[in-house]
C-alpha cells in the first residue's frame, strides 16, 4: 500500500499532516485527535474526511522523514 502525506508547513517544516493518499484514494485530515513522540518517530492519530481514524507515523531519524500507516479504524455506517 503506497502512502503519500502532505503537511502544513508553518514555523517549522512539515508541522502536521493535512492530506494523505493511500494508493489512488485521497483523504483530507479533518482533525488531529492526538500526537505523540517515540524515540525516532512522531505519531499522529487523525480523523479523515471519510469519518475513519488513522494513525500515521513519520520517521524523524532520517532526513527524508518517511511516512507509514500504523493502523486505521473504520467508523460503522450511521443508521
Amino acid at each position: 500500500m503506497k502512502l503519500e502525506v502532505e503537511c502544513y508547513s508553518g514555523f517549522k517544516a512539515d508541522e502536521r499532516p493535512v492530506l494523505f493518499r493511500l494508493d489512488e484514494r485521497q483523504y483530507l485530515v479533518e482533525e488531529i485527535v492526538d500526537q505523540w513522540y517515540g524515540m525516532q518517530d512522531v505519531f499522529y492519530k487523525v480523523r479523515a474526511d471519510d469519518g475513519s481514524f488513522y494513525i500515521l507515523r513519520r520517521e524523524t531519524s532520517t532526513p527524508e522523514g518517511a511516512w507509514h500507516l500504523v493502523s486505521f479504524r473504520q467508523m460503522p455506517p450511521e443508521r
